[in-house]
């Protein structure tokens, strides 16, 4: 009879390193944009992270809607082989001034379909590269939601917004931090601008590729130490199962 509560302690045990495992694994999976912070007013290039989560099927289409409350005059899509990248614009209510010039509409949404054959496959990555500006200097994030499209047919919609004290939804969506200019060359382009939005016609930093690379190793570095986190605890609590277990075992057999 003593086996039982033995038993019992160990199924918990296991049904709790289970639910831990079960509930730290989606955080690595979300659909991000990296860097994550860019200066406000300035020109940056950002990559769209877009994991493969689904087992059974390839991710062949991935939709970024641009917010239109802080709309982004310049926006250009990296070339990327096998995918598709169309841009579609919406007229704005109010027009904005870029360089002393009025705009009156901006990209409301970045559609990538993937060539025939080709898929970001189970176990995969793949990074969808934007250039983005002048970023807005009345707002501290901008919000890209998202649409993971698979080749079964799902779609997963990267959609919900963080709200400050509660805990991170299932689907967050991508957000970019902006933060407060540190400096510019004189046309709205800050230290935080990539190599890349040179395509834009601005100017940018050579530091800023240096910046990237060490916020993606930060990023990666956080990763690393949240799995080996997650697996400390359940190696710790399938250890204290199976002492349990044994303390169980040899209290059994002093009875006997």
């Amino acid at each position: 009879m003593r086996s039982l509560p033995a038993r019992r302690t160990a199924a918990v045990a296991l049904a709790a390193a289970a639910s831990v495992v079960a509930l730290a694994g989606p955080a690595f999976a979300h659909v991000t944009v990296n860097p994550g912070s860019a200066e406000q007013g300035g020109y940056t290039a950002v990559d769209f992270r877009v994991p493969n989560e689904n087992d059974a099927a390839g991710t062949v289409k991935l939709e970024v809607n641009l917010p239109l409350d802080h709309p982004l005059a310049s926006v250009r899509t990296q070339p990327l082989p096998g995918w598709t990248s169309t841009v579609e614009k919406a007229k704005l209510d109010k027009p904005i001034k870029v360089h002393g010039n009025d705009v009156n509409e901006a990209v409301s949404k970045i559609t990538w379909t993937a060539d025939a054959g080709v898929k970001v496959a189970p176990g995969q990555f793949q990074e969808f590269r934007v250039s983005l500006g002048p970023l807005p200097t009345d707002a501290d994030s901008l919000v890209f939601k998202a649409l993971q499209t698979y080749d079964n047919g799902d779609v997963v919609r990267w959609i919900d917004e963080a709200k400050d004290g509660q805990p991170e939804p299932a689907k967050p969506a991508p957000v970019l931090k902006l933060t407060k200019a540190t400096s510019a060359d004189g046309h709205g382009v800050t230290a935080s601008a990539t190599p890349s939005a040179a395509a834009d016609g601005h100017g940018t930093g050579h530091g800023d590729a240096a910046k990237n690379d060490a916020a993606s190793d930060d990023k990666a570095s956080d990763s690393t130490a949240r799995v080996l986190g997650v697996v400390g605890i359940v190696v710790g609590v399938i250890g204290t199962a199976v002492g349990v277990l044994g303390l169980r075992r040899r209290n059994g057999g002093s009875a006997s």
